[in-house]
């Protein structure tokens, strides 16, 4: 039986520090310390990370090609037990620079449906996201694309939070979007102490 404490890894998917996205994210990771994981934090606009070139040579080995900041986000999203994504809505969906680390998650899909590796174990996912008032079309396009991305990965969609926040610090005024972050950490933490317990 597995004993080690979860590693839980937080992704900060804005091209911005410190906003809604971030304080959220604060607050799940505190939320996972505090059910005895321990966190990581990516951040992805400092992660040096170019788009997918879509050249498919990761179909060979299941390896992508490019050499950059992505080189270093592989065995840390290979060692997290669970994964949260944090993220403002741009046009009804994550920013680009959180659309580039997805993208990147190609060779995760060649294994899986060219290669045929199977996933070892499922992992729990969570996302949270805020997005501004103004878009009529929502934020349901950032979820579907994390789900896809998820999926590749061998997460589990456990749990997803979103909320409106029009200016940068909402979230100081919204106690309990805050809390709920919280609550899906400590739900996260427990989700993969559980499954490494049975591994």
């Amino acid at each position: 039986m597995n004993t080690r404490a979860p590693h839980i890894l937080g992704i900060a998917g804005s091209p911005r520090r410190h906003g809604n996205s971030d304080h959220l994210l604060d607050a799940c990771l505190a939320g996972a310390r505090a059910a005895g994981a321990e966190t990581d934090l990516l951040v992805v606009s400092a992660a040096g990370i170019a788009p997918c070139r879509g050249c498919n040579l990761c179909s060979r080995n299941g390896h992508c090609v490019v050499r950059d900041g992505m080189q270093d986000v592989y065995p840390r999203l290979d060692a997290a037990d669970a994964i949260v994504v944090a993220s403002p809505v741009f046009f009804a969906t994550v920013p680009a620079v959180l659309k580039a680390l997805y993208d990147r998650c190609q060779p995760y899909w060649a294994r899986r449906y060219v290669l045929g590796q199977p996933i070892e174990h499922r992992r729990p996912g969570a996302l949270l996201l805020a997005g501004g008032g103004g878009d009529p079309y929502g934020h349901e396009c950032a979820a579907t694309t994390t789900r896809s991305v998820f999926a590749v990965l061998g997460l589990d969609y456990t749990a997803e939070s979103a909320i409106r926040a029009d200016l940068p610090s909402d979230t100081s005024a919204q106690p309990e979007a805050l809390e709920r972050a919280r609550e899906i950490g400590e739900a996260l933490a427990r989700d993969a102490a559980g499954r490494l317990g049975s591994l």
